[in-house]
């Protein structure tokens, strides 16, 4: 794509460009591109904007920056309903005002979370094309209550990146590869990979991603993005096409600490079809009463001294970041995380046993319409279908899975008590409690790697697995760039400590403001001579 071209693709996607707005809400006028929840509510308030308006203006931006132009392909499915439910809802705002902070906002939310409309839900793979959901997940229950408008369906790492070992982020059959929008040779890691590349480039206000170990994080981080992977069970899992229910959990995926606040707050709440959710009774509800910019001072943070990154770059903002974090008041003691490499192994184990348990659950239920009703049949659809599914890569992981006894056998019973003893008791938990420590810190990984199908994914280092094994909560924020590259930090804490997490991020981010907007270079690596 030429430079003349990309210009006027530009202007084409901004043809909704800057609305007024009122002084005391936003300084008189914003810019759609980067607007945040409370802007865009403002807006609407004033009567500047309606959710109709910015519900085209997102369909527009996916048509000249998704599906043309940089084609990120970061959109697997568009709602056709959007335009009509975005009208209903600004209807309502008039005859009886708003809902609550989401009413009328757009949000796009990951392909493997069932919504009972015109939709699919396919986790990237056409062996659950014709797949028809007999109702909403949850959250997604939880989100057309709150008044927002679902979007569309965001591409991912097919399957949630359990298929294969040399799978390539960002891949799915269905939607193809996601581009990352700050250099689109670059890959948006997995496997929140579409919700990751659509918010950094505007695509909607907010999303929804999914993680069992990284799945939020590292993308976020990598799109420049904050992504907030809460404890497991804060969110009911209901509906969502599962890996884990030792580690799944969906979360938020978006470009402010404010606007993760607002949407946790939405999705949260008991599910009785998920029991892990009970543990969530009486927890907070409104985040947004943590968005403290002085919420750094007096607060304890542990600098893991075994989670430095061995990228100079990386380190250096990192560093630059525990600069920022001592000067706001915080007070830092460099720790040690204990017992990191003793589930590393155990993990996947626990995952594979509970993949062949919870998919096959899953698809009885919500794989009506669909080709496959079990995990064995999603492996002989796609040796059947191997040109289409596995051009890329094998699925041995899979058959790993299918291989695995039940739930009782004592190898998992044994592999998930090892990942709960040392992530847990003898791992975040012990560092918390012998420090008296608020959170923990480290860089959440490196700067985006080139998408290589051949060689597939070279992740490098990442600091996702102490709390996705724990299933604690884990807060990413941007920090700075490498090479034009986005870079995230970390913060992690025990059970439930979302609310400080949200303040730590929150004033973080308001001292440093390191997110910017992405221009969608077709590469950032330096040509040699």
């Amino acid at each position: 794509m030429n430079r003349r071209n990309f210009i006027k693709l530009s202007a084409a996607a901004g043809a909704v460009g800057t609305i007024a707005v009122p002084a005391d809400a936003a300084g008189g006028k914003i810019n759609l591109v980067e607007a945040d929840v409370a802007q865009l509510q403002a807006a609407m308030r004033s009567g500047a904007l309606s959710s109709r308006t910015l519900t085209a203006h997102y369909l527009a931006r996916i048509k000249a920056f998704d599906k043309s132009g940089p084609h990120l392909n970061a959109v697997i499915e568009r709602n056709p309903d959007a335009l009509a439910i975005a009208g209903a809802l600004d209807a309502e705002r008039k005859a009886t005002g708003p809902r609550g902070p989401l009413h009328g906002i757009p949000v796009l939310i990951k392909d493997n979370i069932a919504t009972a409309d015109a939709m699919q839900t396919t986790a990237g793979s056409f062996a659950l094309v014709g797949a028809k959901a007999p109702r909403d997940a949850f959250l997604v229950t939880q989100l057309r209550a709150a008044g927002a408008v679902i979007l569309g369906k965001t591409n991912l790492s097919e399957w949630a990146n359990i298929r294969s070992t040399r799978s390539t982020s960002g891949w799915s059959a269905r939607g193809g590869l996601t581009r990352n929008p700050y250099a689109l040779d670059r890959n948006t890691s997995g496997s929140s990979s579409g919700s990751a590349a659509a918010i950094a480039a505007s695509l909607a206000a907010i999303a929804v991603g999914t993680e069992t170990d990284g799945s939020i994080t590292s993308p976020a981080s990598i799109c420049g993005l904050v992504g907030l992977k809460p404890t497991v069970g804060l969110i009911s899992r209901d509906g969502i096409i599962p890996i884990s229910h030792s580690q799944d959990t969906p979360g938020p995926m978006t470009r402010s600490v404010a606007d993760a606040a607002v949407l946790l707050g939405a999705m949260t709440g008991v599910d009785a079809r998920d029991a892990a959710t009970a543990g969530s009774a009486g927890k907070a509800r409104d985040y947004t009463r943590f968005l403290d910019a002085d919420g750094l001072r007096g607060a304890r943070i542990g600098v893991v001294t075994n989670a430095r990154s061995s990228h100079p770059a990386v380190q250096d903002i990192a560093d630059a970041a525990l600069l920022v974090l001592k000067a706001r008041g915080a007070i830092l003691i460099d720790v040690e995380l204990p017992n990191i490499s003793k589930y590393g192994d155990s993990e996947l184990e626990v995952m594979l046993y509970e993949l062949k348990a919870d998919l096959n659950a899953y698809l009885a239920e919500f794989g009506q319409g669909a080709a496959v009703r079990s995990l064995k049949d999603v492996i002989a659809f796609n040796l059947i279908h191997r040109p289409i599914e596995m051009g890329f890569f094998d699925q041995e992981l899979f058959l790993r899975a299918e291989a695995k006894g039940g739930l009782d056998s004592q190898e998992y019973r044994d592999a998930l008590a090892n990942n709960q003893r040392y992530s847990r008791a003898e791992g975040i938990d012990q560092v918390l409690t012998e420090f008296k420590l608020d959170a923990l810190f480290a860089p959440t990984g490196g700067p985006a790697w080139l998408t290589d199908p051949v060689n597939a994914d070279h992740y490098g280092e990442s600091f996702s697995s102490p709390a996705a094994v724990a299933g604690y909560p884990h807060i990413t924020v941007p920090a700075g760039y490498v090479a034009g590259l986005p870079v995230g930090v970390s913060f992690v804490a025990g059970a439930y400590a979302e609310g400080m997490l949200i303040k730590l991020a929150y004033a973080y981010e308001q001292a440093t403001r390191h997110r910017r907007a992405p221009t969608f270079p077709a590469s950032v690596t330096p040509k040699f001579s």
